[in-house]
């Protein structure tokens, strides 16, 4: 199941370094150098996230020791603080932890595990050589919207549930739960919105 999801999340990225018109011929040598790449944009995005968490955490910290200052050593609050002082101690513990291991996703994909390569170049592919098919049966249920008129990310997100419920044979709820993920991380609150819609339609016309 993690393999898929980080797969289904490596297609998204290598997608967004493709145009998304026709006629497009990308041979396997090429797919696997986009996939490098959206590899390494994953690991970074990783990267950003930690040092956003690692800066919020120092904001707490300084807040706190303020706060102490401010109260005094013998405030009623001194339990607390010290109780929110080990908190953070053990955060930052993990923290700097999970900073030595973020290169896990290169080291899962460069390993044996050449089923997640396979997966992604094959839902590429399958995006690629069906693109307008995929793109006409969305529109189909987009309820007064079209396809075309959402940003980039919101359209590959819906691109790759379609792959997984028409191509891959994903159980459709499955499918639905992992473009959701993936708009949760890389989509704002209306393409979520959107998403979900579009999804719920999509699922009932595949039950039919």
């Amino acid at each position: 199941m993690y393999n898929r999801s980080l797969s289904r999340e490596l297609s998204l990225l290598s997608l967004g370094l493709i145009k998304d018109k026709g006629d497009i011929e990308l041979n396997k040598l090429q797919i696997e150098e986009i996939f490098e790449s959206a590899l390494d944009t994953l690991i970074n995005h990783c990267r950003d996230e930690l040092d956003d968490c690692e800066l919020n955490l120092e904001n707490v910290s300084q807040n706190l020791l303020d706060s102490e200052l401010k109260e005094g050593i013998n405030s009623s609050f001194g339990s607390v603080r010290d109780e929110l002082k080990k908190a953070f101690q053990k955060l930052e513990s993990v923290m700097n932890s999970l900073s030595v291991t973020l290169d896990f996703p290169k080291l899962v994909v460069s390993s044996n595990q050449n089923d997640i390569r396979e997966d992604v170049n094959h839902r590429i592919s399958s995006i690629i050589n069906n693109l307008k098919i995929i793109d006409f049966e969305i529109d189909a249920v987009m309820d007064g919207w079209r396809l075309k008129r959402l940003p980039r990310i919101d359209r590959d997100i819906l691109r790759l549930a379609y792959v997984d419920i028409h191509f891959l044979n994903t159980p459709v709820a499955v499918a639905c739960d992992e473009a959701v993920n993936l708009a949760n991380k890389y989509s704002d609150k209306q393409g979520r919105k959107m998403i979900n819609g579009i999804l719920r339609r999509l699922q009932r016309v595949k039950v039919k």
